[in-house]
């Protein structure tokens, strides 16, 4: 049976730094934690795996994604070609058309457009698809985990783009450098086709600066709100004029860039793009802004202002900065030090992180093993809780934490969990897709002789699926295993996991 450190009323405070935990300090709620917090969850036996690995060794696995061989060739499937712009002979061909007043024959030029259009939404479907899939299957966790961290960080959304193709693009971009160079995000963002459309750079000339790019870049992906001025914005959107696309690749247009003198953060001379992402990085606010981002991200809510975080989480947030300033801004040195730390395995970290829908969705399949069932309601459903992949609400994209939680979110997400272990959907009484089989999780409970005793049952199945176990929810098992037989069967386990799936506690990791 999982063991569990005892709950105390006299809890230790949270340590202000980021000392790491021992080897007899980590345990199955300490693996646990980590596959929650660094993946999508863990099942019986991947916790286990981990708990007798130890934290470095674990730590090691989940960070060293890169080794680990996955072939995923539906990525390469998808046309780059459905929203290409027309050429040369076609824009000639619509302009005659146009000035000899054939209208049959610009309603054909509008119609093959709308079409491509509407092939194009159905090619996004598809990979909305394909990345709730791979996020499923994957067995690198974490490079999908931080895949989703950059998209909710530099948020595009379809909506703003219209090309699914760019939005393919723009994700591989953020699995290449997962925990890679955020030095190198940062420069690949101000040339990727999605953000360049998305913030209406691709139109910006020297003649007309467009400034939205300029100001979310300080604001929203690198230093945070004051930490520049109305002419860093001015000057910054200079320096990226000439910056767009074309088909999908980045150009950059010469005649329409601003070379003039320029000063931005201080820094002064003839900046291009490059020059504007370098005088952000040599900020003192922008490690701390992405440390404090990473923090949110795998730790806790805090402000991002780092004069409005407490002291406690100042000094971590500090650490975290200092390390990746001093790594070059790689981002896995920071994750390797933050999931080693006795800061990341305390009471007030752990169970504390209301689950995304993506976390929710994906964790119920990789933990509890439930069949996948139709990708397209569970798009759907995660529509409803407040997370479309690829279709983020702004630039500033999910705000995450209490906001995933009301009562029409609650209602979706026991809903889907429900369907997930029994194919059913409200309102629609015959199950969908394969049966759920439990025999894969009771398996580990006949070894460990649970099964023999209700209340242990209870226990071992709350610890493994909602972290911890409190004497009303085990109340709840046990009255149901003893209306259901007095047996832990097949049948009963399935039971279980809706009741505690609809537990408010559940929406937690």
């Amino acid at each position: 049976m999982p063991q569990t450190q005892p709950e105390s009323t006299d809890r230790a405070r949270l340590p202000a730094d980021l000392r790491p935990i021992r080897d007899d300090e980590f345990g199955y709620n300490e693996a646990r934690h980590l596959l929650w917090r660094a993946g999508f969850g863990g099942t019986p036996e991947q916790i286990q795996t981990l708990a007798a690995w130890g934290p470095k060794k674990s730590v090691d696995h989940l960070l060293g994604f890169r080794e680990v061989s996955y072939e995923d060739a539906a990525a390469s499937a998808f046309d780059a070609d459905i929203m290409r712009p027309p050429t040369a002979a076609e824009r000639q061909a619509y302009r005659q058309a146009a000035s000899r007043g054939d209208e049959d024959a610009v309603a054909r030029f509008r119609e093959r457009r709308q079409e491509a259009q509407r092939t194009d939404r159905r090619q996004l479907r598809e990979m909305q698809r394909w990345w709730l899939t791979r996020m499923i299957e994957t067995p690198r966790p974490l490079e999908e985990k931080m895949t989703l961290f950059w998209h909710g960080h530099f948020a595009a959304s379809y909506r703003g783009v219209e090309d699914s193709y760019h939005m393919l693009l723009q994700n591989q971009m953020f699995r290449t450098h997962a925990t890679g160079s955020f030095a190198d995000l940062l420069h690949g963002i101000i040339r990727d086709p999605a953000m360049l459309r998305y913030l209406n750079n691709n139109q910006s000339t020297k003649a007309q600066p467009n400034e939205n790019l300029a100001r979310e870049l300080m604001e929203l992906f690198s230093l945070g709100e004051g930490q520049y001025t109305e002419n860093d914005i001015k000057q910054g959107a200079r320096a990226l004029t000439g910056y767009t696309f074309e088909d999908n690749e980045f150009v950059f247009r010469q005649r329409q860039h601003d070379n003039g003198n320029k000063r931005i953060l201080g820094v002064n001379g003839g900046l291009d793009g490059d020059g504007f992402v370098n005088a952000i990085l040599s900020q003192p606010s922008c490690p701390r802004f992405i440390a404090s981002k990473l923090y949110r991200f795998f730790c806790r809510e805090i402000p991002l202002p780092s004069d409005q975080q407490d002291a406690t989480t100042r000094t971590v947030v500090r650490d975290m900065a200092s390390t990746l300033k001093q790594s070059g801004y790689t981002i896995e040195p920071v994750l390797r030090r933050l999931f080693l730390s006795r800061h990341f395995y305390h009471g007030d970290v752990v169970l504390e992180q209301i689950k995304s829908p993506a976390v929710l969705v994906v964790g119920l399949i990789r933990s509890l093993y439930t069949p996948h069932r139709s990708l397209d309601t569970l798009i759907e459903a995660m529509a409803l809780m407040g997370q479309t992949p690829l279709l983020p609400p702004s630039v500033k994209g999910w705000e995450g934490g209490t906001s995933w939680i009301n009562t029409s979110t609650l209602y979706a997400r026991q809903n889907i969990a429900a369907y997930l272990l029994t194919g059913r959907q409200p309102r629609r009484g015959t199950p969908e897709g394969s049966r759920f089989d439990p025999e894969r999780l009771l398996e580990p409970m006949r070894e460990t002789g649970v099964v023999d005793n209700p209340a242990d049952a209870a226990d071992y199945l709350l610890r493994f699926a909602m972290g911890k176990t409190s004497p009303s929810a085990r109340a709840t098992l046990t009255e149901f295993i003893e209306n259901n037989g007095g047996r832990v069967t097949g049948p009963v386990v399935t039971g279980m996991l809706l009741l505690i799936t609809a537990m408010p506690e559940y929406q937690l990791c």
